[in-house]
């Protein structure tokens, strides 16, 4: 009798401890989901996912308004002749065709001087503020593989080296000449600093499909590259 009710009691020990557990499991299944990636919206309503990287944090998707952050339009400039002899802010999109709207807008860098085409809180990224994440991500030798979208739906192939182990998600917008010639459709991309490099030309960073090269250049201010906004730091 006594070696029956040890073993009971053994039992129900054991049903404590699973109900213990299963309860436990239970709790942490309840548990909230994890928070929402952040999103911005620019003053054209068009919607940037964000994603951290470092100590930094980028949209995900490139800039595509057609209006400064103080609701003024940015000129739109089709005519290859007026884009390369411009020195005031304009804006296209590939082949002057909205349809490659969701590759971003390309600008000169007269509507990047003017500090206002990112949306309030963001702005375009210094050539130090990009040296930073490229740095971060190993450096000008890697770092493209880092940046790009896997696959060739918005790369040519092989896209050499492409892992976007970042989420920065580049995709290959190309961009447009100082004489207004379109080039490098899904072959390259590049986007502006806000930094001068002398009184013709400023800094901006390139990518391409067959390496995993960050490019560190500098253009003609009349060149129309894509804009990847960067959030403000709170101060």
């Amino acid at each position: 009798m006594k070696k029956r009710t040890k073993i009971w009691i053994y039992s129900l020990s054991i049903i404590g401890i699973l109900l213990i557990l299963i309860n436990s499991c239970k709790k942490n299944d309840d548990s909230p989901p994890p928070p929402t990636p952040e999103t911005v919206t620019d003053i054209d309503g068009n919607v940037y996912h964000t994603v951290t990287i470092g100590t930094q944090v980028w949209m995900v998707e490139n800039l595509k308004t057609t209006k400064y952050n103080d609701g003024v339009s940015v000129p739109p400039v089709t005519d290859n002749t007026a884009w390369g002899s411009t020195s005031t802010s304009g804006f296209c999109w590939y082949n002057n065709d909205a349809t490659y709207k969701n590759y971003g807008a390309f600008y000169n860098w007269f509507a990047v001087f003017t500090g206002k085409l990112a949306p309030v809180g963001w702005h375009v990224p210094t050539d130090a503020e990009a040296s930073i994440l490229i740095d971060f991500l190993g450096g000008e030798s890697v770092a493209g593989g880092k940046l790009k979208e896997t696959g060739t739906t918005h790369w040519q192939s092989p896209n050499t080296g492409a892992t976007n182990s970042s989420g920065f998600t580049a995709v290959a917008s190309g961009c447009r000449y100082y004489n207004g010639s379109f080039v490098g459709f899904s072959q390259s991309s590049g986007f502006w600093t806000s930094s001068k490099y002398n009184e013709a030309n400023a800094w901006y960073r390139g990518f391409a499909f067959d390496n995993t090269i960050v490019s560190r250049s500098n253009g003609p201010r009349n060149y129309g590259f894509i804009v990847r906004c960067l959030k403000d730091v709170a101060e």
